[in-house]
């Protein structure tokens, strides 16, 4: 370039030094460039040297004077300024990391959130295509695919959260990963449930993905099938009220209006603010608590209202949850809190006749904990050496059935309570065992 005077087009500029791309690699700086005609000479020939007894001063600042031999300024100027310029980038590289991480954090502020939620999406798609997913467990539902092995491949430090996307929906991302970059294939194997039926393992894109590497010791391994290999913590279940339309009186004076979620130790504690305030507690026996209107409409039947003039603590706590909108917090490792309406569903084990006499043990409700029945099934398998199918749950979308050959419900029950560590109030069935875990 600098031989033929620095004329014409002579490069088409891709991508430039600490831009995006860049913070994706190694982040190294760039190249020193040197003269053309080898190290110390210029355009036509001039030499550029610096003065011997200011060569260590003026390299530590960064500066490097060139003087030519033969008289011509214009050249000389030009490869004197290419050469200060490459000295001021090698002095912006000695500042250090400070300085990149700063630039970083500057392009991390010029992006719209959805342009990072969209990238993160992309990377943990490709990283649990890359590392987590194995063809033999393809076709594999769409938000199992999501739960298990998208959310287990984000970064720690970073939520993966669809809705803040520009794709809000799981379906157009995968639709999106299909028609543009033809990494996998979607189809809607039930009605209403998609399921990923192919993936090009040669697609470049994937090939060429980088996985980063997993520093956390809380990063989730690979779930292969087998459960030795798959490291799952159940997720913390408390019970929580909500507050009712009948009972908003009640919490006002607490700042607690419709639709208040509170811990039942919060609603005790406002209850027991309530009374007190209103000067409630019967004076003479201090177990009692006198009724007034507000309790009377919120905590009495109308059948009660000329008869109950008090009730115990426990009868007006009880009465007060039992007239809330029960609620449980669902609290997964490195996620949000889930607040879900009612109970929670339990998993639930039976046994069914098939042809025969022939038994088979039923399993729902694992996506219900974030537990993938494929994995679950090929568990079961490898224990009581029996074969296992996934079929759709009839009227419960998104969700399988996880059926395995005979009454196995012993076993099941071995690898979700001790394996799994799943509370066994969460487990339905286990009664109906048989004595000693025996196969039938």
């Amino acid at each position: 370039m600098r031989s033929s005077g620095l004329k014409g087009r002579g490069v088409c500029v891709l991508h430039t030094y600490m831009d995006n791309l860049w913070a994706f690699g190694e982040k190294s700086g760039p190249p020193s460039v040197p003269d053309a005609g080898g190290e110390g000479q210029g355009v036509n020939g001039e030499e550029c040297t610096a003065e011997d007894d200011e060569e260590e001063e003026e390299e530590e600042e960064g500066e490097l004077k060139c003087v030519a031999e033969e008289q011509n300024p214009g050249e000389t100027d030009q490869v004197c300024s290419g050469t200060q310029e490459l000295s001021l980038t090698e002095q912006q590289e000695g500042k250090g990391e400070k300085g990149n991480e700063e630039k970083e954090e500057n392009q991390d502020d010029q992006k719209k959130p959805q342009e990072i939620m969209d990238a993160l999406l992309v990377q943990c798609f490709l990283h649990a295509l890359k590392s987590k997913v194995k063809k033999s467990e393809l076709p594999l539902l769409t938000s199992t695919f999501l739960r298990i092995h998208m959310f287990s491949c984000c970064p720690s430090g970073k939520q993966l959260d669809i809705k803040k996307s520009s794709y809000k929906k799981l379906s157009k991302f995968l639709q999106s990963m299909q028609q543009q970059h033809n990494l996998v294939r979607v189809k809607e194997l039930t009605k209403g449930v998609e399921s990923i039926v192919e993936v090009d393992w040669k697609n470049r894109e994937l090939r060429f993905f980088k996985a980063p590497e997993e520093t956390d010791e809380e990063a989730a391994p690979t779930q292969h099938g087998g459960e030795e290999e798959t490291l799952y913590r159940p997720p913390e279940i408390t019970t929580q009220y909500s507050v009712s339309a009948r009972l908003e009186p009640l919490f006002l004076e607490a700042n607690k209006r419709k639709g208040t979620i509170l811990q039942p130790v919060e609603v005790r504690s406002i209850v027991t603010e309530y009374v007190k305030n209103n000067d409630l507690v019967d004076g003479n026996n201090k177990n009692y608590v006198t009724i007034n209107p507000t309790l009377c409409d919120c905590l009495l039947e109308k059948s009660e209202y000329q008869e109950v003039e008090s009730l115990k603590w426990d009868d007006l706590f009880s009465r007060t949850m039992g007239r809330m909108q029960e609620c449980c917090q669902v609290v997964f490792p490195g996620q949000k809190p889930i607040i879900k309406k009612g109970h929670i569903e339990p998993i639930d084990i039976s046994v069914a006749s098939r042809g025969s006499n022939k038994k088979v043990t039923i399993i729902k409700n694992l996506e219900v904990y974030q537990l993938d029945p494929a994995v679950v099934a090929t568990a079961l398998q490898h224990r009581v050496q029996a074969s296992s199918v996934l079929q759709p749950n009839p009227g419960a979308k998104d969700k399988v059935l996880v059926l395995i050959q005979g009454n196995q419900i012993h076993q099941v029950g071995s690898l979700l309570l001790d394996h799994y560590q799943i509370p066994r109030r969460y487990i339905q069935g286990l009664d109906k065992a048989l004595k000693g875990g025996k196969k039938k």
